[in-house]
């Protein structure tokens, strides 16, 4: 059976995340994990923090430490958020690791010596108020495409186009306001990206229809107005060093300016990338570590990395619209140019025996806004992980966040719509569904699941309408439509109300207890169902209903085929009312909350 490798966008190391966040990579990718493990899959999510760069450099400043101290300490913050959250990594790394250096050196060796990387000197921004130079996104000014006047450097948050600093209207320094600024030359390295433009451009084309629109349509942008060179390298002190005095000639047989190259590190956005192959290395080697072993041999990393070996692999990325062009052009042409080789008369010829795989799925996701404005950390506006956690468990953030994830368009956090649904989703239509049937049982079967009876008719339309509506779950989660799989899994719990409503135990019970010993086993084992197909969704929740059933968990996904369905629990088997799992959301506490973190009056386009 085929292996699934997850990752999801690396979650910068500066602050705390919100939830557009979570709706944009690591949640989504979660699920899709939890799913892909309960079909008996051999699964692997992986994802790290993202490390390197000046805001940690001026963060760390800030907070009167050195770099690794502060990042050491903001990843074990954002692994414990996550892991309260749920998030089922199998493993969290960090793109400072050493396993990340080697690789990310190593990488840019090939790259030169195949020829895919140049040395060119440009002209950079540099701060006389700051008496520093100034990395790409700490120079801001208006964007010369769309007119965003708080564009960065590197990209344009508003239209996505990659910019350079000279590009830029009106900069200024990020760093200190200043507009004292000026350009001197300073010699860097460039990932020749435009000699990729045709293979990248077969490579996606080929995706159209099996990658969400909004992903092929930000990539072939990018192709359609020219693919352009990027600099890998910046003048920083924390970050991935250059260590250029290792590499041998290029095809055009010279060796790189190793002096003009001292003291330089590589961009974030060539390391991090890389981090995800890194972050696997990491795993390997933490699983040798509690084996009481030493390092992992390549083979226990590399076998999802590197073809043929990895050839049953499926390998998913999963991420905001924002980090789309890094992962359909940047990181491929990494991995292409590592792949391949060329000579002086520019011709290619594949180097390596085991080339690195590209990625076979992207799922990318549009905004998820507060009130139609941006979250934001400085004015106080909209919830974060860690805010979020002191109101409610998380499970309720989970599910109303996969039920609106914006896929197709951007989707908007206002708490009286997520009030209104989890109250009607969670409470009303799961939650009760669960309590009613268990205590039911508890009360007039003596706690065990109830033998006796044959199905009737609305038992055999139940089970027929359960299994179409599985199906469909189970087609959509495939496929990683998660707003269509909410969709679906919140109808399989209206199918079990509709049931009971039709059923009416308490009532048949009165004369016909056969009768009402049928109708409390499918509402049994519509809970047992219920527990293992939304374990994805809502695991907390998922697994109180199947302890409170005596199921295992996390428990593997249903068969397609009807096969024990709405019988895994068998005549007599003990069961007893979990606690409360979903107490509703109080038009008191909405009214709290808005004053604490903003309503729509706070929305800033």
């Amino acid at each position: 059976m085929s292996r699934i490798l997850i990752t999801s966008a690396l979650p910068y190391i500066n602050g705390i995340k919100h939830l557009g966040t979570l709706a944009g990579s690591m949640l989504p990718a979660d699920v899709y994990a939890r799913f892909q493990r309960s079909r008996g899959r051999e699964t692997l999510y992986i994802c790290a923090t993202d490390e390197h760069g000046t805001p940690t450099e001026l963060a760390a400043a800030e907070a009167g430490v050195d770099p690794a101290t502060f990042c050491a300490r903001a990843h074990a913050v954002q692994y414990d958020l996550g892991r309260r959250f749920g998030l089922s990594w199998d493993h969290f790394g960090r793109s400072s690791s050493p396993q990340n250096h080697r690789l990310t050196q190593r990488f840019a060796q090939q790259l030169w010596e195949a020829g895919f990387i140049e040395e060119r000197v440009t002209q950079q921004v540099y701060s006389n108020a700051d008496k520093r130079f100034l990395p790409d996104r700490y120079v801001i000014g208006t964007c010369p495409h769309c007119g965003y006047e708080s564009a960065r450097g590197d990209q344009c948050e508003n239209c996505t186009r990659v910019l350079d600093p000279a590009d830029l209207l009106h900069p200024r320094s990020a760093v200190s306001g200043s507009t004292d600024i000026e350009i001197r030359g300073s010699k860097h390295l460039f990932l020749r990206q435009s000699l990729f433009a045709g293979k990248l451009r077969s490579w996606i084309e080929a995706k159209r229809g099996t990658w969400p629109l909004l992903v092929t349509s930000i990539a072939l942008k990018w192709l359609d107005e020219g693919l352009q060179d990027r600099g890998i390298t910046r003048d920083l002190e924390w970050g991935v060093p250059v260590n250029a005095f290792e590499w041998g000639a290029n095809p055009d047989g010279r060796t790189p300016d190793v002096e003009g190259l001292a003291g330089k590190v590589f961009y974030v956005w060539f390391d991090a990338p890389i981090e995800y192959i890194a972050a696997t290395w990491e795993w390997a080697d933490s699983r040798a570590a509690e084996a009481g072993q030493g390092p992992a041999p390549d083979a226990a990393w590399e076998r999802w990395w590197r073809l043929p070996d990895a050839s049953d692999v499926t390998y998913v990325e999963f991420m905001g619209k924002d980090n789309v062009p890094f992962h359909t052009v940047g990181f491929p042409c990494t991995l292409m140019g590592i792949n391949e080789t060329r000579d002086a008369h520019d011709r290619w010829s594949t180097v390596n025996k085991a080339p690195w795989k590209l990625v076979d799925e992207l799922k990318g996701f549009n905004w998820l806004d507060y009130y139609g404005g941006k979250f934001s950390t400085s004015q106080g506006r909209g919830v974060f992980m860690d805010h979020a956690l002191e109101l409610l468990p998380a499970d309720y953030w989970r599910w109303w966040i996969m039920a609106n994830v914006p896929e197709t368009s951007d989707s908007t956090f206002g708490w009286e719509q997520f009030q209104a649904q989890v109250n009607a989703d969670l409470a009303d239509v799961l939650g009760n569904f669960v309590n009613r049937i268990c205590k039911f049982a508890e009360t007039r079967f003596e706690g065990v699941v109830p033998e006796g009876g044959a199905n009737g008719a609305l038992d055999d339309k139940l089970e027929a309408d359960v299994l179409a509506k599985l199906r469909e779950l189970t087609g959509h989660m495939e496929d990683r439509e998660f707003r269509k799989s909410a969709a679906a899994l919140r109808q399989l719990w209206v199918l079990g109300n509709q049931y009971l409503t039709e059923a009416a135990p308490w009532t048949a019970i009165k004369t016909d207890r056969d009768r009402a010993a049928v109708a409390v086993r499918h509402g049994l084992n519509l809970a047992a169902l219920f527990a293992k197909v939304s374990e994805p969704f809502i695991p907390f929740a998922a697994e109180k209903i199947a302890e409170a059933l005596g199921e295992p968990f996390p428990g593997r996904w249903p068969s397609l085929d009807g096969t024990g369905v709405l019988s895994a629990l068998e005549p007599g088997r003990p069961v007893r009312a979990p606690e409360v799992l979903f107490r509703k959301v109080e038009d008191g506490q909405v009214a709290e909350w808005r004053e604490r973190f903003g309503g729509p009056e706070m929305a800033i386009a």
